[in-house]
């Protein structure tokens, strides 16, 4: 079985319910299903650690990778609900990280989770049915500090008129700039404004 995979990006898609990258592993591309949210971050020529699950079917062998390992566990727990195929599964984390799924479901957000292409309100009721109790190690209080840091630098730079997406993008390029020093939420959203007005726009691309 395929844990993980760390490789080069080669190829980056975002067609509709067919998001994926390209990694090259050993000189070999390798072919990985992604969330959209982990997508947004990355560009050709970048090197990624996913962590991944193998889906065995008679026609295909399909590969899915995840940058952190609690979503790919979510991911797996969500398999295991009724009617939740993988492409399903993975919809549901390709805007929010596990830790934020698991809230909406222990907290009954039908109208959320809903939104989920593929899911529908029926799919959401049988989420929170088969998942509501199986979900402690997923809530947002078990949130690493730099997970909970990017969640609120996020959330404030929405508040400053920024999408989704180009918060996203604008944390993940101040995050790798520190590589992993210590900082606050304050320093944080300035730098992630200095990397967008000094870098590329994330305004192109939406």
């Amino acid at each position: 079985m395929i844990s993980s995979l760390t490789g080069k990006v080669k190829g980056i898609s975002t067609a509709a319910n067919a998001n994926s990258v390209v990694i090259e592993v050993g000189g070999v591309g390798i072919l990985v299903n992604t969330p959209l949210r982990v997508i947004e971050s990355l560009k050709i020529g970048d090197v990624i650690d996913l962590h991944t699950h193998l889906i065995v079917r008679e026609d295909a062998l399909t590969l899915y990778g995840f940058s952190e390992l609690v979503d790919r566990n979510l991911f797996e727990l969500l398999l295991t609900v009724t009617g939740v195929g993988p492409k399903v599964a993975q919809s549901i984390l390709g805007v929010n990280p596990a830790s934020v799924v698991a809230d909406m479901i222990k907290a009954n957000n039908l109208k959320s989770l809903e939104a989920t292409p593929g899911l529908g309100k029926k799919g959401a009721q049988r989420l929170v049915l088969e998942l509501k109790d199986k979900l402690a190690n997923f809530s947002s209080s078990s949130d690493s500090s730099e997970g909970s840091l990017k969640n609120q630098v996020e959330s404030a730079l929405q508040g400053l008129g920024y999408t989704p997406k180009e918060s996203r993008l604008m944390v993940n390029q101040a995050l790798n700039q520190i590589s992993g020093e210590q900082i606050d939420i304050a320093s944080a959203i300035k730098l992630a404004l200095a990397t967008s007005s000094t870098g590329k726009s994330v305004r192109t691309e939406k």
